[in-house]
């Protein structure tokens, strides 16, 4: 601790952010002066649990104080904030690992692994929105002059971000993340950041960081960075596709057991894929965990002329229509949107991925056609499921899936659903402007 102290003293650092996840995937935590480091990642700092979403504390007696415990490695000096470190915490109740907090979900998963001498590794690649208030409501893309009918990759509305994004770049960079690229999306001032893979714990809390950093950045040049699924009904939404892959060791011996040279994916990997397959309904509700998410993961033309979320579960090779796009040595989960918690998304597929591999799932025939292109009987005749068509039945689903609901812990799960039940109720009840307009006069 000394060590670390004298490190960030010199780096100018007067202030430490102890940084935890809500369960809604929320950056949370508190400033705490750096000659305070010692409690911090000792006994933690106090919270009061009930004011934090998802922990369902009670409002007194033992139980009622959140403890954030930092990780001294994960210790990193903000660029966008001189003069503060964030340091990434765990949640704890009465001296004991809080069951519901969300990184501590994805150590139980990783610690499973480590049983059998596996890791896992991903790279994560968050698309999101830079907006801004539009005149009488509303929001709108924060550069008004990126208006192409099909936006992707369009090298006249990026450069006119290069400012914006080279600082979000220069910054990700400087905490050590490893920025692989950036692009514009297919929907108007839609951009994606590309991350390269890292441990599974490392790749969600680096998520956080970029998710803090963006914020950041974007308010400092007048935009609102957002991560909502689908804010245009016209227009493709955010997802936040994961490349998963299993490794056995951390060194120079590490050996990924997802590879086949002949075939370009083990066994295990088929087994594993089948598992997220099978439980991908119980997955939609944590990688696709709002109400808005459900307006992403429809089959449709959209303003640039496709979208790219996927509607059914499949596999297939280099398949970007598929749930599970396969690759040599990994494959790209690609239900996640960008509103999912890195933690609670990566520690349930881990758990989906166990469970085919305990059981040993085979994998069904790989999908080589434009499942866009096909209509619902065609993709009924192929015996291929849909995902669940809203929130509600994906919170079904979790709650009939014993392998996931176990994962996440019965504290979490009973919260989450809690939670998402209410959010899909107040959604259910609400009156629309559509409703209005379409109800008011017609009868």
């Amino acid at each position: 601790m000394k060590d670390l102290l004298d490190q960030l003293t010199r780096a100018g650092v007067h202030t430490l952010i102890a940084q935890f996840t809500d369960i809604f995937g929320v950056a949370k935590g508190k400033f705490v002066p750096l000659r305070h480091i010692n409690e911090l990642l000792t006994d933690g700092v106090g919270f009061s649990g009930p004011s934090i979403w998802g922990t369902g504390l009670a409002r007194h007696g033992t139980r009622s104080e959140y403890y954030a415990r930092g990780n001294a490695s994960t210790a990193q000096v903000l660029p966008w904030l001189p003069g503060y470190a964030r340091i990434v915490c765990d949640g704890f109740v009465n001296g004991e690992p809080f069951e519901a907090c969300t990184r501590q979900v994805l150590k139980r998963a990783e610690a499973r692994l480590a049983e059998r001498g596996w890791h896992c590794r991903t790279g994560i690649e968050p698309e999101f929105f830079l907006l801004r208030p539009a005149e009488g409501g509303g929001w709108v893309p924060f550069d008004e002059m990126d208006r192409l009918d099909k936006p992707s990759y369009d090298l006249k509305s990026l450069p006119r971000q290069a400012e914006l994004l080279r600082a979000l770049q220069d910054t990700l960079e400087a905490c050590g993340l490893d920025v692989l690229q950036l692009d514009h999306e297919d929907a108007h001032g839609q951009y994606e950041v590309n991350f390269g893979h890292d441990l599974a714990l490392r790749s969600a809390d680096h998520l956080m960081l970029f998710k803090m950093a963006a914020h950041a950045i974007a308010e400092q040049y007048g935009a609102t960075f957002s991560m909502m699924p689908k804010p245009f009904a016209n227009q493709p939404g955010s997802g936040m596709h994961f490349h998963v892959s299993l490794w056995t060791d951390q060194g120079e011996n590490a050996k990924c057991l997802f590879s086949d040279r002949e075939h370009g994916l083990s066994r295990l990997a088929h087994h594993f894929i089948a598992g997220v397959l099978l439980h991908a309904p119980a997955l939609c509700a944590l990688a696709a965990p709002t109400v808005n998410s459900y307006k992403r993961l429809v089959v449709g033309e959209s303003l640039s002329g496709t979208s790219w979320a996927p509607a059914h579960i499949a596999h297939g090779p280099n398949n970007r229509t598929c749930l599970v796009r396969t690759l040599p040595g990994r494959f790209e989960w690609r239900l996640p949107d960008a509103a999912a918690n890195p933690y609670l998304a990566t520690a349930a597929l881990i758990s989906a991925g166990l469970d085919g591999i305990d059981r040993q799932l085979p994998l069904g025939p790989a999908c080589n056609e434009d499942l866009f292109a096909l209509g619902l009987p065609q993709i009924r005749e192929r015996g291929i499921a849909q995902l669940p068509q809203s929130l509600e039945q994906a919170l079904h689903a979790l709650e009939a899936d014993a392998v996931i609901t176990e994962a996440l812990g019965a504290e979490l799960t009973q919260e989450f659903l809690r939670l998402k039940h209410e959010e899909w109720l107040g959604y259910a009840r609400h009156v629309s402007d559509w409703e209005l307009q379409r109800y008011v006069a017609q009868f």
